[in-house]
């Protein structure tokens, strides 16, 4: 779905998704950068014990993800409050989660950054995440949902480089980047 973002009073909400090692960290801290906008990382808005269950190798439940979608959706919904745009991360593998991020704050965009299991494996066994084992992604790509045509989504290469992945976003959001200094 493609229309430009308006940022009128209420800022403008963007949430970068994809399956653990897809690089939704680096493309949504770029982007953020990019635009002058905030950036927050939805796994820091996880209940202690969702952490403690991926840190043991358990992969959550809907019931675990609720509370860590609600904060996502108050998050997103102080920004609007503020009239502040940001990027926030986070996984919204399922539709109904996208749903449930949507309720919150129903002018959000989401940009997938979508990989194969072959690219994204390759990148898990290559980092150390401070609590998501690689033994965690297979439970990520079984749960996962790809997006529709109907829901208001981005979809990015995660084998491009995060350059090519934010001028993609960037260029579908159509909005003004502030200038690359370099």
């Amino acid at each position: 779905m493609k229309r430009p973002m308006n940022a009128d009073r209420t800022g403008c909400a963007v949430v970068v998704m994809g399956v653990s090692g897809s690089g939704k960290t680096t493309v949504g801290e770029f982007l953020a950068r990019r635009l002058g906008w905030l950036f927050a990382e939805g796994d820091r808005l996880h209940p202690p014990a969702n952490v403690e269950k991926m840190r043991q190798g358990i992969p959550l439940t809907d019931a675990d993800r609720a509370p860590w979608l609600d904060r996502i959706g108050e998050e997103l919904r102080r920004w609007a409050a503020e009239g502040r745009s940001g990027v926030l991360t986070c996984s919204a593998l399922r539709r109904a989660y996208r749903d449930r991020i949507r309720a919150a704050r129903p002018d959000v965009r989401f940009v997938y950054v979508r990989g194969s299991e072959a690219l994204i494996e390759g990148r898990v066994a290559a980092r150390h995440h401070e609590y998501m084992p690689a033994s965690l992604l297979k439970s990520q790509f079984e749960a996962l949902e790809e997006p529709g045509p109907d829901e208001p989504v981005i979809a990015v290469d995660a084998g491009l480089s995060p350059e090519d992945e934010v001028a993609a976003v960037v260029a579908a959001l159509g909005v003004e980047a502030k200038p690359v200094s370099g």
